[in-house]
């Protein structure tokens, strides 16, 4: 049975990080491609970096217990920052017979690792006709927040989807996040699980047993007769209060949530597009070659160009830092009630109230 192994990157200064952990570093890579994962990183060394004020030991917890002590220090570590480095850790773990979780900060950085997951993770199991398997769970963060900006608010979710070989979810719910990343750890292809900063502080019931969910499958999340509403991620948030907003106008709408970004459930918007016979996709994205396309392309390709389609998302710039560009950047509740409107009754004569998004303004981080 592989055991899973849980890999967190964070980033002390570089000089600050001891000389053994950066010879360390310097062969990573390779250590990773070779399966020797086991005494390759000095946990003493890599998980303390040196201030003038002394040593600070940068842990993480489980059950009141730091996860390294709980399950082992070859099961569980902290590591200097180098994605690239560390992604080839997990590959060469995964190979060995482990299954590791890397946790990246951000989706941002995962650029660094591009050639690892896209050449190497997604290919290994073709190259070696199915004989190896790379069962590696990469998470990572997207979205808005206070002052994260040009190159720590991007989504990019689709440069992953558009290989064979990547799984890439984008659970919402908590009960979906659960069951989400069981499947990922059980599943014997790298999968992409990309959470939203946003829906940290989401609540819902999540059963106590393990369960999992379908890594190819959407969610109607409501029911409704007059439009589809599809949504990813924290836009069905966003796509659900639309709904709500939308009452106000006799205006029922079905929302869709994708869960899954890679194995699109075409089937479940298809049957919801037929019924309501318009549909707006809403995305976390740029809106140009994205998931928003791909989908408006197969829904459009599979009804014949008969039913009316529009997109939403960002932008056609990089990601804003202030609150207030960051609330004309995004879509929201209130726009996409508004777009809805229109297409419905084709008229421009109703701005429906603005909302206020609390989780945005009591957002505490730290990523």
């Amino acid at each position: 049975m592989r055991k899973t192994m849980y890999i967190n990157l964070f980033s002390p200064p570089y000089d600050q990080i001891s000389a053994s952990s950066r010879s360390c570093l310097a062969v990573a890579r390779l250590a990773g491609y070779q399966g020797l994962l086991p005494k390759i990183l000095d946990g003493g060394n890599i998980q303390t970096i040196i201030h003038n004020n002394g040593k600070i030991c940068i842990k993480f917890h489980a059950d009141g217990m730091p996860y390294e002590q709980k399950f082992g220090k070859e099961r569980a570590f902290d590591t200097p920052i180098s994605e690239d480095s560390l992604t080839g850790i997990a590959i060469g773990s995964s190979l060995a017979g482990m299954r590791p979780i890397f946790v990246h900060q951000r989706m941002d950085f995962l650029m660094l690792c591009m050639n690892q997951l896209v050449n190497m993770a997604s290919k290994i199991c073709y190259l070696s006709n199915g004989i190896q398997n790379v069962p590696i769970v990469i998470r990572a963060s997207i979205g808005r927040s206070w002052g994260q900006g040009a190159q720590h608010s991007q989504s990019l979710y689709s440069f992953f989807a558009h290989v064979p070989g990547l799984k890439v979810i984008a659970p919402t719910t908590p009960y979906d996040v659960k069951g989400g990343i069981i499947a990922s750890i059980n599943d014997n292809n790298p999968v992409i699980f990309v959470e939203h900063r946003m829906l940290y502080e989401n609540k819902g019931l999540v059963p106590k047993k393990k369960y999992e969910i379908s890594l190819s499958s959407a969610r109607v999340t409501k029911k409704g007769s007059d439009l589809t509403l599809i949504g990813v991620s924290y836009t069905v948030v966003d796509c659900l209060r639309a709904s709500e907003i939308l009452k106000d106008k006799k205006i029922d709408v079905e929302v869709i949530d994708l869960i899954c970004i890679s194995n699109l459930d075409i089937k479940t918007i298809i049957k919801s597009a037929k019924k309501t016979k318009k549909i707006i996709i809403v995305d976390n994205d740029w809106l140009y070659c994205g998931l928003a396309s791909e989908i408006a392309t197969q829904v459009s390709e599979k009804l014949k160009f008969k039913i009316p389609i529009e997109r939403m998302g960002y932008k056609f710039s990089p990601c804003p830092t202030t609150r207030n560009l960051e609330d004309n950047f995004y879509p929201s509740a209130n726009v996409i009630a508004k777009k809805a409107y229109e297409m419905i009754t084709n008229k421009k004569d109703w701005t429906p109230k603005k909302i206020i998004n609390k989780e945005i303004l009591e957002f505490k981080g730290p990523f």
